[in-house]
Protein backbone atom coordinates (compact mmCIF):
# COMPACT_ATOMS: atom_id res chain seq x y z
CA UNK A 1 0.00 0.00 0.00
CA UNK A 2 1.55 3.29 -1.14
CA UNK A 3 0.80 6.17 1.18
CA UNK A 4 1.70 9.84 1.27
CA UNK A 5 1.80 11.53 4.67
CA UNK A 6 1.26 15.29 4.55
CA UNK A 7 2.42 17.15 7.64
CA UNK A 8 1.61 20.69 8.64
CA UNK A 9 4.75 21.65 10.60
CA UNK A 10 2.85 24.53 12.20
CA UNK A 11 0.15 22.21 13.64
CA UNK A 12 -0.54 23.32 17.18
CA UNK A 13 -0.63 20.00 19.06
CA UNK A 14 2.47 18.22 17.71
CA UNK A 15 6.23 18.66 17.81
CA UNK A 16 9.15 17.23 15.85
CA UNK A 17 9.60 14.27 18.21
CA UNK A 18 5.92 13.31 17.97
CA UNK A 19 6.01 13.60 14.19
CA UNK A 20 9.08 11.34 14.00
CA UNK A 21 7.32 8.69 16.11
CA UNK A 22 4.25 8.78 13.86
CA UNK A 23 6.33 8.58 10.69
CA UNK A 24 8.17 5.49 11.95
CA UNK A 25 4.94 3.82 13.05
CA UNK A 26 3.17 4.41 9.73
CA UNK A 27 6.29 3.59 7.74
CA UNK A 28 6.36 0.14 9.31
CA UNK A 29 2.85 -0.59 8.02
CA UNK A 30 2.82 1.00 4.54
CA UNK A 31 5.17 2.16 1.78
CA UNK A 32 5.34 5.73 3.09
CA UNK A 33 6.42 9.02 1.52
CA UNK A 34 6.38 12.22 3.57
CA UNK A 35 5.86 15.86 2.56
CA UNK A 36 5.56 19.01 4.67
CA UNK A 37 3.20 21.83 3.73
CA UNK A 38 4.73 25.26 3.35
CA UNK A 39 1.85 27.68 2.82
CA UNK A 40 -1.91 27.98 2.54
CA UNK A 41 -3.24 25.79 -0.28
CA UNK A 42 -0.05 23.70 -0.50
CA UNK A 43 -1.76 20.60 0.95
CA UNK A 44 -4.36 20.72 -1.85
CA UNK A 45 -1.63 20.68 -4.50
CA UNK A 46 0.26 17.85 -2.81
CA UNK A 47 -2.87 15.74 -2.36
CA UNK A 48 -3.90 16.25 -5.99
CA UNK A 49 -0.42 15.19 -7.10
CA UNK A 50 -0.66 12.06 -4.94
CA UNK A 51 -3.96 11.23 -6.59
CA UNK A 52 -2.52 11.60 -10.08
CA UNK A 53 0.48 9.46 -9.14
CA UNK A 54 -1.78 6.64 -8.01
CA UNK A 55 -1.15 6.62 -4.26
CA UNK A 56 -3.51 4.29 -2.41
CA UNK A 57 -3.73 6.45 0.70
CA UNK A 58 -3.18 10.08 1.64
CA UNK A 59 -2.58 10.64 5.35
CA UNK A 60 -2.67 14.09 6.92
CA UNK A 61 -1.27 15.27 10.25
CA UNK A 62 -2.71 18.69 10.93
CA UNK A 63 -5.77 20.62 11.97
CA UNK A 64 -9.17 20.85 10.31
CA UNK A 65 -8.00 23.47 7.82
CA UNK A 66 -5.21 21.23 6.56
CA UNK A 67 -7.58 18.27 6.36
CA UNK A 68 -9.98 20.39 4.29
CA UNK A 69 -7.20 21.29 1.86
CA UNK A 70 -6.20 17.62 1.50
CA UNK A 71 -9.77 16.51 0.83
CA UNK A 72 -10.17 19.16 -1.84
CA UNK A 73 -7.04 17.85 -3.57
CA UNK A 74 -8.07 14.19 -3.32
CA UNK A 75 -11.71 14.27 -4.39
CA UNK A 76 -12.40 14.65 -8.10
CA UNK A 77 -16.06 14.10 -8.96
CA UNK A 78 -16.93 10.50 -9.77
CA UNK A 79 -13.35 9.34 -10.29
CA UNK A 80 -12.21 6.97 -7.52
CA UNK A 81 -9.31 8.35 -5.52
CA UNK A 82 -7.09 7.38 -2.62
CA UNK A 83 -8.41 6.68 0.86
CA UNK A 84 -7.81 9.21 3.63
CA UNK A 85 -6.09 8.85 6.99
CA UNK A 86 -6.65 11.65 9.50
CA UNK A 87 -4.23 12.23 12.39
CA UNK A 88 -5.30 15.12 14.65
CA UNK A 89 -2.75 17.88 14.94
CA UNK A 90 -4.79 21.05 15.43
CA UNK A 91 -6.56 22.79 18.27
CA UNK A 92 -10.09 21.41 17.74
CA UNK A 93 -9.74 18.44 15.34
CA UNK A 94 -13.49 18.31 14.81
CA UNK A 95 -13.41 16.03 11.77
CA UNK A 96 -11.09 13.46 13.36
CA UNK A 97 -13.10 13.38 16.59
CA UNK A 98 -16.38 13.11 14.67
CA UNK A 99 -14.95 9.96 13.06
CA UNK A 100 -14.42 8.50 16.52
CA UNK A 101 -10.65 8.94 16.59
CA UNK A 102 -8.83 9.88 19.80
CA UNK A 103 -7.83 13.53 20.00
CA UNK A 104 -4.23 12.56 20.76
CA UNK A 105 -2.19 12.04 17.54
CA UNK A 106 -0.24 9.06 18.92
CA UNK A 107 -3.39 7.28 20.08
CA UNK A 108 -5.10 8.12 16.80
CA UNK A 109 -2.17 6.59 14.91
CA UNK A 110 -2.65 3.37 16.90
CA UNK A 111 -6.32 3.29 15.88
CA UNK A 112 -5.40 3.91 12.23
CA UNK A 113 -2.79 1.13 12.24
CA UNK A 114 -5.47 -1.22 13.54
CA UNK A 115 -7.76 -0.14 10.69
CA UNK A 116 -4.97 -0.82 8.18
CA UNK A 117 -4.35 -4.31 9.57
CA UNK A 118 -8.06 -5.14 9.48
CA UNK A 119 -8.75 -3.43 6.13
CA UNK A 120 -11.39 -1.30 7.82
CA UNK A 121 -12.78 1.62 5.83
CA UNK A 122 -15.67 4.03 6.16
CA UNK A 123 -17.38 5.90 3.33
CA UNK A 124 -18.73 9.35 4.20
CA UNK A 125 -20.67 12.12 2.51
CA UNK A 126 -19.12 15.54 2.01
CA UNK A 127 -20.62 18.98 1.78
CA UNK A 128 -19.90 21.27 -1.14
CA UNK A 129 -20.18 25.04 -1.30
CA UNK A 130 -20.52 26.86 -4.64
CA UNK A 131 -20.23 30.63 -4.98
CA UNK A 132 -19.42 33.42 -7.39
CA UNK A 133 -15.72 34.29 -7.37
CA UNK A 134 -14.13 37.60 -8.26
CA UNK A 135 -17.00 39.49 -6.59
CA UNK A 136 -15.93 40.40 -3.08
CA UNK A 137 -12.77 41.79 -1.57
CA UNK A 138 -11.62 40.96 1.95
CA UNK A 139 -10.05 37.69 0.81
CA UNK A 140 -8.34 35.49 3.39
CA UNK A 141 -4.59 35.65 3.77
CA UNK A 142 -2.83 33.89 0.92
CA UNK A 143 -5.66 34.29 -1.59
CA UNK A 144 -5.73 36.95 -4.28
CA UNK A 145 -9.00 38.52 -5.43
CA UNK A 146 -9.99 37.79 -9.00
CA UNK A 147 -9.14 40.43 -11.63
CA UNK A 148 -11.75 43.11 -12.21
CA UNK A 149 -14.39 42.07 -14.70
CA UNK A 150 -13.86 38.31 -14.27
CA UNK A 151 -16.68 36.47 -12.59
CA UNK A 152 -16.95 32.71 -12.39
CA UNK A 153 -18.10 29.89 -10.18
CA UNK A 154 -15.89 28.57 -7.43
CA UNK A 155 -16.57 25.45 -5.39
CA UNK A 156 -15.03 23.69 -2.45
CA UNK A 157 -15.78 20.61 -0.37
CA UNK A 158 -16.17 20.74 3.39
CA UNK A 159 -15.96 17.85 5.82
CA UNK A 160 -18.00 18.97 8.83
CA UNK A 161 -19.28 22.55 8.73
CA UNK A 162 -19.76 25.82 6.91
CA UNK A 163 -21.17 29.13 7.99
CA UNK A 164 -22.36 32.56 6.88
CA UNK A 165 -22.67 35.49 9.24
CA UNK A 166 -21.73 35.73 12.91
CA UNK A 167 -19.83 32.45 13.30
CA UNK A 168 -17.73 33.21 10.22
CA UNK A 169 -17.02 36.68 11.60
CA UNK A 170 -15.65 35.04 14.76
CA UNK A 171 -13.47 32.74 12.62
CA UNK A 172 -12.16 35.80 10.77
CA UNK A 173 -11.33 37.54 14.05
CA UNK A 174 -9.52 34.50 15.46
CA UNK A 175 -7.52 34.08 12.25
CA UNK A 176 -6.46 37.70 12.62
CA UNK A 177 -5.28 37.00 16.16
CA UNK A 178 -3.40 33.91 14.99
CA UNK A 179 -1.70 36.02 12.34
CA UNK A 180 -0.58 38.33 15.14
CA UNK A 181 1.03 35.39 16.95
CA UNK A 182 -1.72 34.35 19.37
CA UNK A 183 -2.62 30.67 19.85
CA UNK A 184 -6.11 29.54 18.72
CA UNK A 185 -7.10 28.01 22.06
CA UNK A 186 -10.68 27.16 23.14
CA UNK A 187 -10.65 30.07 25.59
CA UNK A 188 -9.61 32.47 22.84
CA UNK A 189 -12.52 31.33 20.67
CA UNK A 190 -14.94 31.79 23.56
CA UNK A 191 -13.60 35.24 24.47
CA UNK A 192 -13.62 36.33 20.83
CA UNK A 193 -17.19 35.08 20.41
CA UNK A 194 -18.38 37.08 23.42
CA UNK A 195 -16.53 40.26 22.45
CA UNK A 196 -17.70 40.06 18.85
CA UNK A 197 -21.31 39.62 19.94
CA UNK A 198 -21.22 43.07 21.53
CA UNK A 199 -20.28 44.75 18.24
CA UNK A 200 -22.21 42.65 15.72
CA UNK A 201 -25.31 44.00 13.96
CA UNK A 202 -28.25 42.38 15.75
CA UNK A 203 -30.95 44.54 14.10
CA UNK A 204 -30.51 44.07 10.35
CA UNK A 205 -30.43 40.41 9.23
CA UNK A 206 -28.68 39.88 5.90
CA UNK A 207 -29.55 36.33 4.83
CA UNK A 208 -32.37 34.66 2.89
CA UNK A 209 -32.77 30.90 2.55
CA UNK A 210 -33.79 29.53 -0.85
CA UNK A 211 -34.72 25.87 -1.52
CA UNK A 212 -36.07 24.11 -4.61
CA UNK A 213 -39.89 23.94 -4.53
CA UNK A 214 -40.04 25.62 -1.10
CA UNK A 215 -40.94 29.18 -0.04
CA UNK A 216 -38.01 31.44 0.78
CA UNK A 217 -37.24 32.26 4.42
CA UNK A 218 -35.94 35.78 4.95
CA UNK A 219 -34.51 37.68 7.89
CA UNK A 220 -31.72 35.29 8.97
CA UNK A 221 -28.75 36.69 10.90
CA UNK A 222 -26.48 33.66 10.76
CA UNK A 223 -26.52 30.17 9.32
CA UNK A 224 -24.58 27.12 10.52
CA UNK A 225 -24.41 24.33 7.93
CA UNK A 226 -23.40 20.87 9.15
CA UNK A 227 -22.25 17.67 7.48
CA UNK A 228 -21.99 15.89 10.85
CA UNK A 229 -22.35 16.47 14.57
CA UNK A 230 -20.99 18.01 16.67
CA UNK A 231 -20.42 21.36 15.02
CA UNK A 232 -17.29 22.02 17.08
CA UNK A 233 -15.75 21.49 20.50
CA UNK A 234 -14.80 23.76 23.37
CA UNK A 235 -12.08 21.68 24.96
CA UNK A 236 -13.70 18.30 25.58
CA UNK A 237 -17.27 19.60 25.41
CA UNK A 238 -19.12 19.19 22.08
CA UNK A 239 -21.26 22.01 20.67
CA UNK A 240 -24.34 20.54 18.99
CA UNK A 241 -26.59 23.07 17.21
CA UNK A 242 -27.52 20.39 14.61
CA UNK A 243 -27.49 17.11 16.58
CA UNK A 244 -29.21 15.05 13.86
CA UNK A 245 -26.50 15.75 11.28
CA UNK A 246 -24.37 12.81 10.18
CA UNK A 247 -21.91 11.61 7.57
CA UNK A 248 -24.57 9.28 6.12
CA UNK A 249 -27.28 11.92 5.53
CA UNK A 250 -27.63 15.20 3.66
CA UNK A 251 -26.80 18.61 5.09
CA UNK A 252 -28.38 20.15 8.18
CA UNK A 253 -28.69 23.84 8.98
CA UNK A 254 -29.48 26.03 11.95
CA UNK A 255 -30.36 29.63 11.18
CA UNK A 256 -31.12 32.41 13.66
CA UNK A 257 -33.73 35.08 13.01
CA UNK A 258 -33.17 36.62 16.44
CA UNK A 259 -29.90 37.42 18.20
CA UNK A 260 -31.04 38.99 21.43
CA UNK A 261 -29.33 38.10 24.70
CA UNK A 262 -32.23 35.92 25.91
CA UNK A 263 -32.37 34.01 22.61
CA UNK A 264 -28.61 33.43 22.53
CA UNK A 265 -28.45 32.39 26.17
CA UNK A 266 -31.31 29.90 25.75
CA UNK A 267 -29.76 28.44 22.60
CA UNK A 268 -26.32 28.14 24.18
CA UNK A 269 -27.70 26.15 27.09
CA UNK A 270 -29.33 23.68 24.68
CA UNK A 271 -26.40 23.01 22.36
CA UNK A 272 -23.52 22.42 24.79
CA UNK A 273 -22.93 18.76 25.56
CA UNK A 274 -24.10 15.39 24.30
CA UNK A 275 -27.69 16.27 23.43
CA UNK A 276 -29.86 14.34 21.01
CA UNK A 277 -32.83 16.70 20.76
CA UNK A 278 -33.10 19.62 18.38
CA UNK A 279 -32.76 23.10 19.89
CA UNK A 280 -36.09 24.79 20.53
CA UNK A 281 -37.08 28.41 20.55
CA UNK A 282 -38.60 31.23 18.56
CA UNK A 283 -36.66 32.50 15.61
CA UNK A 284 -34.87 29.24 14.74
CA UNK A 285 -34.71 28.00 11.15
CA UNK A 286 -33.83 24.29 11.03
CA UNK A 287 -33.13 21.96 8.11
CA UNK A 288 -32.29 18.25 8.19
CA UNK A 289 -31.02 15.86 5.49
CA UNK A 290 -31.13 18.42 2.67
CA UNK A 291 -29.63 17.74 -0.76
CA UNK A 292 -29.27 21.40 -1.76
CA UNK A 293 -30.12 24.92 -0.63
CA UNK A 294 -28.85 28.46 -1.19
CA UNK A 295 -28.17 31.36 1.14
CA UNK A 296 -28.42 34.85 -0.38
CA UNK A 297 -27.08 37.92 1.44
CA UNK A 298 -28.22 41.52 1.05
CA UNK A 299 -24.67 42.69 1.71
CA UNK A 300 -21.22 41.06 1.67
CA UNK A 301 -21.27 38.53 4.52
CA UNK A 302 -18.45 36.61 6.19
CA UNK A 303 -18.12 32.99 4.99
CA UNK A 304 -16.22 30.03 6.44
CA UNK A 305 -15.70 26.34 5.62
CA UNK A 306 -14.36 23.85 8.18
CA UNK A 307 -13.20 26.75 10.34
CA UNK A 308 -11.29 28.55 7.55
CA UNK A 309 -12.35 32.08 6.67
CA UNK A 310 -12.95 32.47 2.92
CA UNK A 311 -13.86 36.11 2.52
CA UNK A 312 -17.25 37.78 2.13
CA UNK A 313 -19.93 36.42 -0.19
CA UNK A 314 -23.42 37.37 -1.31
CA UNK A 315 -24.69 34.02 -2.59
CA UNK A 316 -23.56 30.49 -1.68
CA UNK A 317 -25.21 27.21 -2.69
CA UNK A 318 -24.65 24.19 -0.45
CA UNK A 319 -24.92 20.60 -1.70
CA UNK A 320 -24.56 17.18 -0.13
CA UNK A 321 -22.19 14.89 -2.08
CA UNK A 322 -23.01 11.25 -1.22
CA UNK A 323 -20.29 8.63 -0.63
CA UNK A 324 -17.58 11.08 -1.68
CA UNK A 325 -14.70 9.92 0.47
CA UNK A 326 -13.26 6.69 1.90
CA UNK A 327 -11.46 6.87 5.24
CA UNK A 328 -9.30 4.32 7.04
CA UNK A 329 -10.70 4.50 10.54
Amino acid sequence: MRALLLINPAATSTNRRTRDVLIRALGAAVDLSVEETGHRGHATVLAATAREKGFDVVAVLGGDGTVNEVVNGMVDGDRPGPALIVLPGGSANVFARSLGLPNDPVEATGAVLEAIREGRRRTVNLGQAIWEDGVMGDEPSGEEPAPAGRQGRDRRYFTFCAGLGYDAEVVRAVEGLRGAGYKASPSRYVNTTLRHYLITDRRHPALRLERPHQPDIDGIFLAIISNTAPWTYVGSRPINPTPWAGFDTGLDMLGLRKMGIITMYGLTRQIIGERLGLPRGRGLVQLHDEEEFTLVARRPTAFQLDGDYLGERERVTFRSIPAALQILV
